[in-house]
């Protein structure tokens, strides 16, 4: 027979016991929001560098992908990234670096981002080194010479003598190379242009989309035209850290599955390139 007394006790310890549970439960959620920005975000499995922002690594400036307007970083990649963000319930931040640090991984190796976002090519070099999304966007190159200068390939950049120039670690320059030129390189597409206009180089090869929005400017598109057009069949990827986010990796392939599915990829190419988009990205 249980005692009044002792009936007491064990309900006390009862009582004591489940208190304990739920402040158990409170520090773990607590630990959770601190781990991913918050409850939702911890319920995803994304933890990122940064509570509560997912962190891009881009160099800046690379219009229509990533520039300055009015004090605030736009463009194509980061209107892609705030929809994933969105998913994630998380805000963008960006992160201006060297874009060697980004192709090579070494920027999110050593945890100053979580996703690359610099309308970067998919190459298999660059797959040894980070882990990409599927395709956003299909890539094109253009070669940009003087108005008057009739040369219409990198073959005949080369047989004419003319001085080239090419943004840094970028495929452009690997094309360049391939040709047999040895072209001047820049830290960033602005250097590139501004070599462009103040008669350092006589022709620049660089992404479509760049060339495009240099020529809304007058002094460029006074002086300069475009002298050929290249497909290349490759594609640009966002990436995150080789094998470190699957979670983020999938939420980013989700997230272009369903935009260039419903038509929003082609709404965002058309406010950030001018242009209708003349091909979709790859599936894979």
């Amino acid at each position: 027979m249980i005692t009044g007394s002792l009936r007491r006790g064990v309900v006390a310890t009862a009582a004591l016991a489940l208190t304990g549970l739920l402040a158990l439960s409170a520090c773990g959620e607590s630990a959770d929001e601190k781990a991913g920005g918050g409850g939702d975000k911890a319920a995803t499995g994304f933890k990122p560098v940064k509570a509560g922002k997912i962190s891009v690594c881009t160099n800046l400036p690379y219009p229509p992908f990533q520039f300055d307007q009015g004090g605030k970083t736009v463009g194509f990649d980061v209107s892609m990234i705030d929809l994933v963000a969105k998913k994630l319930n998380v805000t963008q931040e960006i992160v201006n670096i060297d874009f060697a640090a980004i192709k090579g991984g070494s920027a999110l190796n050593a945890g100053r981002c979580d996703v690359a976002a610099a309308g970067m090519t998919i190459t298999d070099e660059r797959k040894q080194s980070l882990d990409f999304s599927r395709p956003y966007f299909p890539e094109y190159i253009t070669l940009l010479t003087k108005k008057g200068v009739t040369a219409k390939s990198l073959d005949d950049v080369k047989s004419q003598n003319l001085k080239l120039g090419v943004q840094a670690d970028t495929t452009s320059l690997e094309m360049a190379k391939g040709k047999g030129l040895k072209p001047k390189e820049y830290k960033d597409s602005e250097k590139q242009r501004l070599a462009l206009v103040s008669g350092q180089i006589d022709a620049v090869l660089q992404d479509t989309p760049v060339v495009n929005d240099w020529l809304k400017k007058t002094d460029v598109s006074a002086k300069f035209a475009i002298a050929a057009d290249i497909a290349t069949g490759a594609q640009y990827g966002f990436a995150v850290k080789k094998g470190g986010n699957p979670v983020l990796l999938k939420t980013i392939n989700d997230t272009i599955t369903e935009t260039v599915g419903s038509g929003e990829w082609a709404k965002l190419y058309k406010q950030w390139v001018g242009s209708e988009p003349k091909s979709k990205p790859a599936e894979s």
